[in-house]
């Protein structure tokens, strides 16, 4: 092998550690957002909250104009996809207000509730279903071999609230930890005594049973609750092939009354361990954008509760004049300017994100004023060629960040769809024909529900051209049954 100098010429793309952070801290969510922005208060000596103390001129100016509408300018929001790099100097004493654009948070108490508790007392994790049952335990007398068991139960339940494990496994247990033997009729025992506890429904050990619970705390007064009891018992199988007619033959019910039998069951819960904490899905959501009308106009303003608002200590800065090269001093010197940058930063993904919300809202004030059923077609290069950015800083932008709207809460991503033909030329959004979907299955006629050929032809009507096999994909999509389950389902 020949050792050897070899010149070659080449282009690649060089990120500075700065624009990384300004691509990183835009595709947080509102809760990574504020766990990153605490680490690096933790961690800078010259970071600090603004708490609205100082700069009380900067405020004024700053609440004059803490909202942008959709018709103007957002403001010039740092472009991601190119390499331009950010100002090299800030102002030593600058404060939030001076360079973020956005709705201005009340001054002082931000650490507080309105009890005068600590704000992490509001933040902590939710009660858990095992919880609440423990307490409830805590409060039923049992003996101790009992009240091991019972625990051995709460301990076994899914999230739903059902028992997965078998009452020999029970027994098992209670010979491994108290050496002692547990009869099936005890085990049963405890179990029912657990069943009794709130939720109802909850330690069941499938939907029948749970049912049976709930239908057995019941007002015995209550109409139709021993045909409900009884059709549950003997005849499951019919309720869960949706054979109404069937279940009318073999209870001797008229059609009156098995429908107040399926009205009651329907009040019942099949899921008792729903809603309770301790599962992925009970975090909370904070709007990052907010969209009002006012005066007739749609105005969309930040979330100041979920934009950090941060400046560099004056003080520790101020050291800097004396400049000498001490190793204190350039300690300072260096976090001086990571506590710019990510100033800067921020104020760049608080930009961007007022831009690329308010062009939504642009897009679908159709939706704004008149829900779903107005939604318009719009894809991720509508909105990047309009805001002059990428289509993958729109997707960063977009991506687990929420706009609360007078018609709910709503991940930006949700205004996004693709879009099908109408008669006229023009184009429908899948989002407003699922609406459509949903309102005609809501208006139809019980006895004769609308088969999809039919839901496409009256979309067709409609002017929007949707085949049968599409509306079936909506409808399954929607969770709506069939025509004909829904019919035996009346």
């Amino acid at each position: 092998m020949k050792v050897g100098l070899h010149l070659n010429l080449g282009q690649h793309l060089t990120m500075t550690p700065q624009l990384q952070q300004a691509i990183r801290l835009l595709q947080l969510s509102t809760l990574e957002l504020q766990q990153e922005v605490q680490e690096a208060l933790d961690s800078n000596p010259l970071l600090e909250l603004d708490d609205g103390s100082e700069g009380s001129s900067q405020d004024n100016k700053a609440n004059a104009a803490d909202s942008v509408e959709t018709n103007d300018a957002a403001g010039e929001a740092l472009d991601l996809d190119r390499r331009d790099e950010l100002p090299d100097e800030l102002p030593v004493d600058t404060a939030w207000d001076d360079i973020y654009v956005g709705s201005a948070t009340a001054a002082g108490g931000e650490n507080m509730d309105e009890d005068g508790d600590p704000i992490e007392a509001r933040n902590a994790p939710a009660e858990s279903l095992q919880d609440h049952l423990r307490w409830q335990l805590n409060l039923t007398p049992f003996s101790d071999l009992d009240r091991m068991i019972a625990d051995a139960i709460i301990d076994g339940l899914d999230p739903r609230g059902y028992l997965t494990v078998s009452l020999d496994e029970l027994a098992e247990t209670a010979r491994h930890w108290r050496q002692e033997e547990a009869e099936e009729d005890e085990i049963l025992a405890v179990l029912h005594r657990v069943q009794q506890f709130d939720p109802p429904g909850v330690a069941s050990r499938d939907l029948r049973e749970c049912l049976l619970i709930q239908l057995g705390q019941r007002d015995p007064e209550t109409p139709g609750l021993a045909d409900a009891q009884r059709l549950l018992r003997d005849h499951v199988d019919k309720l869960a092939a949706g054979d109404l007619a069937g279940l009318m033959r073999a209870m001797r019910l008229t059609e009156s009354g098995i429908q107040r039998v399926m009205a009651l069951i329907r009040e019942l819960k099949p899921h008792p361990g729903e809603g309770w904490g301790g599962g992925d899905n009970d975090k909370a959501l904070i709007p990052d954008v907010v969209v009002r009308r006012l005066n007739g106009r749609w105005r969309v303003e930040l979330n100041p509760e979920a934009a950090p608002r941060l400046r560099v200590n004056s003080g520790y800065a101020a050291m800097l004049r004396r400049a000498d090269s001490s190793r204190d001093n350039n300690f300072i010197r260096e976090h001086l300017q990571e506590a710019r940058w990510l100033i800067k930063s921020l104020q760049s993904r608080h930009e961007t994100l007022l831009k690329v919300a308010s062009c939504i809202v642009e897009h679908q004030r159709g939706f704004l004023e008149e829900g779903a059923e107005a939604m318009k077609p719009l894809i991720l290069r509508d909105v990047a060629d309009e805001v002059g950015l990428h289509e993958s800083t729109i997707s960063r932008v977009t991506t687990q960040k929420y706009l609360h709207t007078p018609r709910g809460l709503f991940e930006l991503k949700y205004f996004f769809s693709s879009h099908v033909g109408t008669s006229t030329g023009g184009e429908a959004s899948s989002t407003a024909i699922r609406a459509m979907i949903r309102k005609l299955v809501g208006q139809e006629n019980p006895r004769k529900p609308l088969s999809d050929n039919k839901i496409a032809d009256l979309l067709q009507a409609q002017g929007i051209e949707v085949a049968r096999r599409t509306i079936a994909k909506y409808r399954e999509s929607l969770n709506i049954p069939s025509s004909s389950d829904r019919k035996r389902l009346l």
